[in-house]
């Protein structure tokens, strides 16, 4: 069969199947099939390359063309103009889009687009085909390590990369799986934590539903490191899409014998099956979600013992989040060094964010770890939509809110560590002066009180209280003093409060009050009178009692 002149790129994730993806490229491949150029023109479904709200988007390669808000009716005439006439249609064009290339030669392959390594092939392959995966060095790196390397080798490889967690906690990677390795027992675990539940946070959906081969690959690879022979991918019940590709993935590498046992003849046997979340929040903690995986309340557990020494029934377990696990393949195949090119040296290789708000490109970026608020405005979200920036959220409800003191500081662990933040789970909301702190804050504190699991009483009344107070801010009823009491009240759940999750309110309230303490107190009524049974900051101890 002759090699295609031209490809046509469908992104179908949950967001553009809803707007009709699917829909569109199979009329795009009906009506190419009725020009007779079938042969010449390919039309493939890919995952997300970044860009969102934008309804149906489609890509022509080489041409490097990108389609926004394709309806049914446009078809005809991308066809009959830009694919057989070469002549593009500008009023459809998405401006600023540059699609994933299509790798024309095998050294081509190594040349990561725009610095890529966990969405190089996001947007760029057909994620329910293992052949395409294969045809971009896919379980390369597993035949490497099962074939030439010793389980220690990996680890001191994952070591020497610097990898951190990318689920928001930033702990070395290697580091972690050096703690499960040498734990003796006769069954060990791997788990993907795919449970994603802090919002305006989905990079983790769209590595699974653009590259779901990555991801089971960076398992396997832990699996020969720690000496697992079991998977699990616990992810959300929402995630629909993200679960059926996991799965054909998952079919697909036990069918090429990339799972099961004896993987490239080198006697190791590991295997995945998923597990499907409920859409408890708490669940995100990783003892939280391995109660979850036995049938039981979704609650942390006391620690120690770790998960690596007792998790998942009891045994030796590894928990690591999708986009670190998707970094490993492209460690072992290219090696520690390699991985250190992309980022400063505290916080190697890049990050996946999804930027939202009131900026001009919402969508899905992956950038090296060091580039600075100011930068993913501009350079990557297109600017500010409307207004001026005011603050930014980072790594979702649990983050940060950032004030424009902090647009040129660099987003990696360490800087962010020295600045007094965090830097999250991957999720930046921008906002601009038309959000009000008090209503924002407001709408995390109820946020958390929905999600509390109820286990520890400085979460269970504590997050009561904040709800109270950030209402009375919201109301511009505000007492004197609210705003330094629940200052106070976030301190003491960050220091009392039994798992992150009670722990995590302080990140907004502490920033907030950091850089909008003005704004804050603007909302005090000087004629409210704090009722006697108001909490003061002396009966502050008696929330962890």
């Amino acid at each position: 069969m002759p090699t295609p002149r031209t490809y046509v790129m469908v992104p179908v994730d949950a967001d553009t199947v809803v707007a009709g993806a699917r829909e569109i490229k199979n009329a795009l491949s009906a009506e190419i099939g009725r020009s007779g150029m079938a042969d010449e023109i390919q039309v493939i479904e890919t995952g997300s390359f970044g860009p969102i709200n934008a309804g149906v988007i489609v890509a022509v390669q080489p041409d490097g063309v990108v389609y926004g808000n394709v309806t049914a009716e446009a078809v005809p005439e991308i066809v009959e103009e830009h694919l057989l006439k070469g002549r593009p249609l500008t009023n459809l064009i998405l401006e600023g889009e540059t699609p994933v290339p299509v790798p024309e030669s095998a050294d081509a392959r190594h040349t990561q687009f725009q610095g890529r390594i966990v969405l190089d092939n996001c947007g760029r392959i057909d994620p329910e085909r293992v052949e395409e995966y294969i045809a971009n060095d896919g379980y390369f790196a597993l035949g490497k390590a099962l074939t030439e390397m010793t389980a220690d080798g990996v680890i001191e490889e994952v070591k020497s990369a610097g990898l951190r967690g990318r689920g928001g906690a930033g702990f070395p990677t290697g580091l972690k799986w050096s703690f499960c390795a040498p734990e003796q027992a006769d069954q060990k675990y791997v788990i993907c934590n795919a449970d994603e539940g802090e919002p305006g946070t989905f990079k983790d959906r769209l590595i699974m539903e653009g590259d779901p081969h990555k991801v089971i690959e960076g398992m396997a690879l832990c699996g020969y490191a720690i000496g697992a022979t079991k998977g699990f991918v616990y992810i959300r019940g929402e995630y629909k899409l993200s679960i059926e590709r996991i799965e054909k993935a998952i079919v697909a590498a036990r069918v090429y014998g990339f799972l099961g046992t004896d993987i490239f003849g080198s006697g190791f046997d590991f295997d995945i099956e998923i597990k499907l979340g409920a859409g408890a929040y708490v669940c995100g903690e990783e003892t939280a979600l391995i109660e979850s995986m036995e049938g039981k309340r979704g609650q942390p557990r006391l620690k120690p013992p770790f998960p690596a020494q007792s998790g998942y029934l009891g045994k030796p377990t590894n928990v690591n989040n999708v986009e670190t696990l998707a970094n490993v393949p492209a460690i072992i195949r290219n090696g520690g060094a390699w991985f250190k090119n992309f980022g400063p040296s505290g916080t190697p290789g890049t990050k996946v964010y999804t930027i939202l708000g009131h900026i001009n490109r919402p969508g899905l970026i992956e950038v090296p770890a060091c580039v600075t608020l100011r930068e993913i405005i501009t350079e990557y979200g297109g600017g500010m939509k409307s207004g001026d920036f005011k603050m930014a959220q980072l790594g979702g409800t649990a983050g940060d809110i950032l004030g424009a003191e902090m647009l040129d500081v660099p987003l990696d662990y360490d800087n962010m560590q020295k600045a007094g933040h965090v830097l999250g789970s991957g999720a930046i909301l921008i906002m601009n002066e038309t959000v009000s702190v008090a209503d924002f804050l407001h709408a995390c504190m109820k946020f958390f009180l929905h999600e509390s699991c109820g286990k520890c009483n400085p979460c269970r009344n504590g997050l009561n209280y904040l709800v109270e107070v950030s209402d009375r801010l919201k109301q511009n009823g505000a007492y004197e003093g609210d705003v330094e009491l629940m200052a106070e009240v976030a301190t003491t759940l960050k220091g009392a409060a039994f798992c992150p999750l009670g722990q995590s309110p302080a990140q907004p309230i502490l920033s907030a009050t950091r850089y909008f303490k003005a704004e804050l107190e603007e909302a005090i009524d000087p004629e409210s009178v704090r009722p006697k049974f108001e909490h003061t900051s002396v009966e502050l101890a008696e929330l962890t009692e």
